[in-house]
């Protein structure tokens, strides 16, 4: 599965120096081995084609400074920076030398490329480093999936998925850190409820209950370091580096959880409780369902509160339930309304 492209350029910026950097060096040595080559070409031929190859050498001389300067204005960006300045001075220089240049260019871009693709995680220093990135949106809401564990750094951790606030996914990540023990337990009885209640008869609505699903939520920016497990790419959760007050747990239907967190990231959606003897509980659908279902699986899991709904602007509803940890940052684990229906 890609990357998304904003944890994508993010994870690249680093590395982009460094490839490009390497790309000039590249530049200029194949400049120079141009150079050289024309040069033995000269003495082997005649007058007339001397003539034209001694102009074809020049022109690549002069085009040395625009080299650079293509190259240097293409460090804060990616590889196809490089590859355009080339195809457009291939394009804008008809000559031999212009070409020549812009083959250049556009093959120490392709070069970079590569060479991040094929680097990988061994372009990132040891799993034991330091080299923190920040992905999400810095006034948004993203949200962690748990569906499993790994050890890492002789911990074991959940692993999972980190869904961003603009919708992208980040698949394999790892919490690490701050309620990594919290999350495993939670998640452990969320998975022991399911396999109890799932395929059962709601007895409210008369409905079958449903698989419901754990994650938490984080409030801004999201600290994460790739690392490489037996040949396997990670994403690492810096959990120690938010704030206690920027992470609260929910869970809702494993299906709707990408659409809460769009919900919350949407102006306009608030939470609310359902009274005991809301109607909503009694709705033929899976709404009706999830909402009773949170309900209950309250009295099997620590800390946590069901039947919550979020309201978004056009009046659809996700129920859900809250749990630990209970970020005092996120406004959606204690409904402070009730809902109605019919308003």
């Amino acid at each position: 599965m890609q990357l998304p492209w904003s944890l994508d350029s993010i994870l690249y910026r680093d590395r982009a120096r460094k490839s490009i950097g390497s790309g000039l060096s590249k530049i200029k040595e194949g400049v120079s081995r141009a150079v050289e080559y024309l040069d033995e070409k000269l003495k082997e031929i005649g007058n007339k084609t001397y003539e034209k190859l001694r102009e074809t050498k020049n022109k690549i001389s002069e085009y040395g400074p625009i080299i650079k300067n293509s190259a240097l204005q293409s460090l804060p960006y990616t590889p196809k920076v490089l590859i355009s300045s080339g195809l457009s001075m291939k394009n804008t220089y008809r000559g031999l030398g212009g070409k020549a240049v812009g083959y250049l260019l556009i093959g120490t871009g392709v070069a970079a490329l590569v060479s991040f693709v094929l680097s990988g995680i061994h372009g990132l220093p040891s799993p034991n480093n330091e080299n923190v990135h920040y992905v999400g949106s810095p006034d948004g809401y993203q949200g962690f999936v748990p569906k499993g564990i790994i050890n890492y750094e002789g911990h074991t951790d959940p692993k999972g998925d980190l869904i961003l606030d603009n919708g992208s996914v980040i698949y394999n990540a790892v919490w690490h850190g701050k309620y990594s023990d919290t999350i495993i337990q939670n998640h452990n009885q969320i998975v022991k409820l399911n396999n109890d209640f799932v395929g059962k008869i709601d007895s409210v609505n008369n409905q079958p209950y449903v698989p419901l699903q754990d994650f938490y939520v984080i409030k801004g920016q999201v600290p994460i370091k790739e690392i490489t497990i037996n040949g396997q790419t990670y994403y690492v959760i810096d959990a120690n580096k938010i704030n206690e007050a920027n992470v609260a747990g929910f869970y809702t239907y494993d299906k709707w959880v990408p659409n809460f967190v769009a919900a919350i990231n949407t102006p306009g959606t608030y939470a609310a409780g359902l009274p005991g003897n809301s109607p909503v509980f009694q709705w033929t659908n899976t709404t009706g369902t999830v909402a009773y279902q949170t309900w209950i699986y309250q009295n099997y899991i620590r800390g946590a509160s069901g039947g919550y709904v979020l309201v978004l602007p056009n009046k659809t509803i996700i129920p859900y339930g809250a749990g630990t940890p209970s970020g005092s940052a996120i406004p959606f684990d204690f409904p402070q309304q009730s809902y109605n229906p019919s308003s």
